[in-house]
């Protein structure tokens, strides 16, 4: 199918790459029906909306820069969208690059997809570690002090 996005113009895009959120996002209620680009620079992805081309999203696997992020999510919200094992979930974090300052990642709003049905989520987690705005260049420059000196 063809979407009109926010960073490519019209593109191609596989019916495998749509995801729903039937909640929506955080801010985004009436917003469901998305799909996941691969970014021209990785590890970055891109969340386009389907129904308002202006609504995209950078997202980033967040375990790599923090390898340590763990999600205590409520179990009935993965089986909302069909979740019994965690090793079916794929997770996200929105991405934020203002015009000046660090880029930086909300690992306290998780993006929680089923891997199998393409179906999401997005969590709220209440662990005092996780806030709205991690450094990631920051915290990876951490992760790998952290694996060079093991």
């Amino acid at each position: 199918m063809k979407i009109n996005t926010k960073a490519y113009g019209i593109i191609e895009v596989d019916e495998r790459q749509r995801v729903t959120f039937p909640m929506g996002l955080f801010g985004f209620e009436s917003v469901k029906e998305y799909v996941l680009i691969d970014a021209d620079r990785q590890p970055f992805y891109w969340l386009q909306s389907i129904e308002a081309e202006h609504i995209a999203f950078i997202i980033i696997n967040p375990f790599l820069f923090r390898p340590d992020y763990e999600l205590d999510i409520d179990d009935d919200l993965l089986k909302d969208i069909g979740i019994s094992s965690p090793d079916r979930a794929l997770i996200f974090s929105i991405v934020t690059i203002p015009a000046s300052g660090p880029m930086t990642a909300n690992l306290q709003g998780p993006l929680i997809i089923n891997r199998d049905t393409r179906v999401g989520r997005q969590g709220i987690l209440t662990d005092p570690r996780w806030k709205t705005k991690h450094n990631i260049m920051e915290e990876l420059k951490q992760t790998e002090t952290t694996r060079t000196d093991a």
